[in-house]
């Protein structure tokens, strides 16, 4: 009953270990403070009262979910300053406050998506400088400066020297890319059925919340995997004797021909040998499954004088 109703409500099973909820806790009591202190030092006690709120969802994003795509340097400092510069131009455009927040927050909405810096506190930024009252519309495009862009500098600074000290959370972003593997290295993968189970087992290990449910990372990859499975050729068009390749161009094209097949009628049996006739790896050969080799093979080809014509346009 209780798995049913937040199926219903949306409630994750989320994999993430008390340790990485702690942390992103710590890391967001750090940058608050942080905020607090400079902001005081520098524009005096008024300046505590034009802490954007807004700050509080960003440090949600920063420590929660370091590695998303919302909480990337782009997005959190272009979000908010150009939020802060959309809200205080209409603060200044519109007498109408209802109309002055609504074409705010629109405007900023539609700005963020344009230039890619989509950052849900970014909305709230554009709305406080409509609503924060006469001590903000003093400030007029100084509140662009101080507090909103000092802010968006102080929480990004804190974000990378506190994440750096944990291995699997670096921020930004691609800081924890560079231990992974390249995209030709996963390419050189055998393909397999990935389940629920192995997704869950793979968020476990990265120990860092991820904006997405399983179930939709599951669903990205039966998509992918489906649309790769139409491009490439079904086992049964591998032909003794013909000839094919994986790519159209680049350092990793190259036709294979099938020189030799079993013929078996178990997948896992049913062998191909080929050998490498142009391209990378020229001169080599290969015993695989039919299988294998459709999945590699997009392409059948044919000798059209001193050139390859595909046969599949």
């Amino acid at each position: 009953m209780i798995a049913l109703l937040g199926k219903y409500l949306g409630i994750e099973s989320s994999p993430v270990s008390h340790t990485e909820r702690l942390v992103s806790a710590l890391g967001s009591v750090l940058v608050i403070a942080c905020i607090f202190l400079i902001s005081r030092a520098t524009l005096g006690p008024t300046a505590t009262l034009l802490i954007v709120p807004s700050m509080g969802a960003s440090a949600v994003l920063l420590f929660a979910v370091p590695h998303g795509a919302l909480s990337q340097p782009w997005n959190v400092f272009g979000g908010h300053v150009l939020s802060a510069i959309i809200g205080v131009s209409c603060a200044m455009i519109f007498s109408n406050e209802i109309m002055a927040a609504s074409a705010a927050v629109g405007i900023a909405v539609g700005v963020m998506h344009y230039l890619r810096c989509i950052h849900p506190p970014g909305g709230a930024t554009a709305l406080a400088a409509v609503i924060g009252g006469e001590a903000t519309h003093a400030l007029g495009y100084q509140f662009v400066l101080t507090p909103v862009m000092l802010n968006a500098l102080v929480m990004l600074a804190v974000a990378v020297a506190f994440n750096f000290v944990f291995p699997w959370r670096r921020y930004p972003a691609w800081l924890a890319d560079k231990d992974k593997q390249t995209v030709s290295e996963v390419t050189r993968v055998s393909e397999r059925h990935i389940s629920h189970a192995d997704l869950v087992a793979a968020l476990s290990q990265i120990d860092s919340f991820i904006d997405v449910s399983e179930n939709d990372l599951l669903r990205i990859y039966q998509l992918a995997t489906g649309e790769a499975d139409q491009r490439h050729l079904h086992p049964g068009q591998i032909v003794l004797g013909h000839y094919y390749s994986s790519v159209e161009y680049g350092d990793d094209w190259s036709v294979r021909q099938v020189v030799d097949e079993s013929q078996n009628p178990d997948p896992d049996k049913d062998m191909v040998v080929y050998k490498v006739v142009a391209g990378a790896e020229l001169r080599t050969s290969g015993v695989v499954t039919r299988t294998e080799f459709a999945r590699w093979a997009m392409h059948e080809l044919a000798r059209d004088a001193n050139n390859w014509k595909r046969l599949d346009t």
